[in-house]
C-alpha cells in the first residue's frame, strides 16, 4: 500500500534546491548589505546585485521588507555560529563583543536601525514583529545573565534585573546609532563606564 503522505523524491528533491538557493541568495545578499547599507534599496536592484531575477527575489521572501528581515536574521545567525556567547560574560561584556562586531560590518548595522525604525510605523508588519520579538528575547536573555552575576557578586544585588537588562539594551544601540553618524563616539568608553556602575561596590 502507498503512503499518500510522503512526498516522492523528486518533490524532496526540489524542496532541497529550493532551500538550498534561497540560502545562496540570502548569503549573496547579506554580502551586499554588509557593503551598502539599507540605502535607497529596492527588490529589483538588491535583485541586480544579487544576481537574480526579480522573480527569483519576490519568490523567496515575499516583500522587501521581508528579505530584510530575513538577512538580518540571518547574519545574526551566523555571526552566533562563529563566535558562541562567553557563558561567563556580563551582559556589558556580551553588548561590547557585539558592538565590536558590528563596527565591522557597518552596512547591516544601518540595516538594524532601519528595521527598528520602520517597525515603529504603521503598515510594517515584518519589522514590528522582528524587532519586538527581538527585543523580548535579548531582554530575557541578558535579565537571566544579571541573575547569574548577581549571584556570584559581580552586578550589584539591589538592581531590578529586567530593568538592567532595558537598559543595557538601550545604551547598546543608542550608542551604536551615534556610532553611525560619528564615528569617533566612544563606545567601549561608555559600555565600559555603564559595566562600572552596575558593578558591587
Amino acid at each position: 500500500m502507498t503512503d499518500q503522505s510522503s512526498n516522492p523524491p523528486q518533490s524532496r528533491g526540489s524542496y532541497a534546491k529550493g532551500v538550498a538557493r534561497r540560502q545562496e541568495i540570502l548569503d549573496r545578499a547579506i554580502e551586499v548589505f554588509a557593503r551598502r547599507g539599507a540605502d535607497r534599496t529596492s527588490m529589483r536592484a538588491i535583485a541586480q546585485e544579487v544576481g537574480v531575477t526579480h522573480a527569483a527575489l519576490a519568490h523567496y521572501f515575499g516583500s522587501l521588507e521581508e528579505l530584510l528581515v530575513e538577512v538580518y536574521r540571518e547574519s545574526e545567525r551566523q555571526n552566533n555560529a562563529r563566535r558562541p556567547a562567553d557563558p561567563d560574560a556580563n551582559p556589558v561584556e556580551m553588548m561590547r563583543r557585539s558592538a565590536a562586531d558590528n563596527r565591522e560590518v557597518a552596512g547591516l548595522v544601518q540595516l538594524y536601525s532601519t528595521l527598528v525604525a520602520s517597525a515603529l510605523e504603521d503598515g510594517h508588519p515584518a519589522a514590528s514583529e522582528f524587532a519586538t520579538t527581538r527585543f523580548a528575547r535579548i531582554r530575557e536573555g541578558l535579565a537571566d545573565r544579571v541573575r547569574q552575576n548577581q549571584s556570584v557578586g559581580r552586578i550589584r544585588a539591589d538592581l531590578d534585573p529586567e530593568a538592567v537588562a532595558a537598559l543595557v539594551i538601550a545604551a547598546s544601540d543608542g550608542l551604536q546609532t551615534q556610532w553611525l553618524l560619528d564615528a569617533t563616539v566612544p563606545q567601549d568608553a561608555a559600555l565600559t563606564l555603564l559595566e562600572d556602575l552596575l558593578a558591587r561596590p
